[in-house]
């Protein structure tokens, strides 16, 4: 059984091997993975029965079924961003000595989702569950701006009925995609400023923000490069193990 399942797998990885050639016959099965020919029809014919290798009918050659796709697609639906975000958020909170917060777009506005405080006696705090409006503040500018562009418009117009303001919003959106981050001053709590950047999941969908809540009075231009830098990988790290990123 182990055996079998060892080859099962080989063939697997061949048909993954390469990215420029997504079908194979089965004599370059056997020849890649050095099996008897006879064997590796065997296994092919029953990895097709559970729709994990399909056949071209016009080439008789083999590619992946799309049980594997089904399998990702179910994977992906069960992660806990949360729980995922929590660790890296734990190691960014520790390293740059403030506070970290993982927010998500729910309608018009982003909930506060998750808060790892940093050590420092003074710090910012902003509560979980908290519902902020969508222009307001870095992290919710960064997940406006990697919404579809019609979805982000709509919101806009709904959030701010100045159609001057509304512009001058838009037109700053896709910057701050192209930068990968935003940062913003003051603008939910005086004093304070934030430094965020985008986590995509599934199909390069945005699905949250991860930012870091600094007092105003510790931001020097050096410290908001490292800020910066540091927001950004967090979110990459988060972005690739929910699977938004290769």
């Amino acid at each position: 059984m182990v055996q079998s399942i060892d080859r099962a797998m080989s063939i697997i990885h061949v048909l993954v091997s390469d990215e420029n050639k997504p079908h194979w016959s089965i004599s370059e099965i056997a020849d890649q993975t050095a099996l008897p020919l006879s064997t590796v029809h065997r296994l092919i014919s029953t990895l097709m029965q559970y729709g994990l290798i399909m056949q071209i009918p016009e080439t008789k050659q083999y590619k992946l079924g799309y049980t594997w796709m089904e399998i990702g697609l179910r994977l992906l639906d069960k992660i806990d961003t949360r729980a995922v975000a929590r660790s890296v958020m734990e190691l960014l909170a520790a390293e740059v000595k403030e506070t970290v917060y993982l927010s998500i777009p729910h309608g018009t506005s982003a909930i506060i989702l998750e808060r790892v405080e940093g050590p420092m006696t003074v710090r910012i705090i902003d509560n979980l569950g908290e519902r902020i409006p969508l222009h307001i503040g870095a992290a919710n500018k960064t997940m406006l701006a990697n919404m579809d562009p019609t979805e982000a418009k709509n919101i806009v117009a709904q959030l701010l009925p100045e159609q001057e303001a509304q512009r001058e919003l838009l037109e700053r959106l896709p910057a701050i995609k192209q930068n990968g981050y935003a940062v913003s001053y003051g603008e939910k709590t005086e004093g304070t400023a934030s430094i965020a950047s985008p986590i995509i999941g599934y199909n390069h969908k945005v699905v949250g923000a991860l930012s870091i809540g600094v007092p105003s009075y510790r931001i020097t231009e050096d410290r908001l490069a490292i800020l910066i830098e540091k927001a950004k990988q967090g979110a990459k790290e988060i972005s690739q193990k929910i699977g938004g990123l290769p």
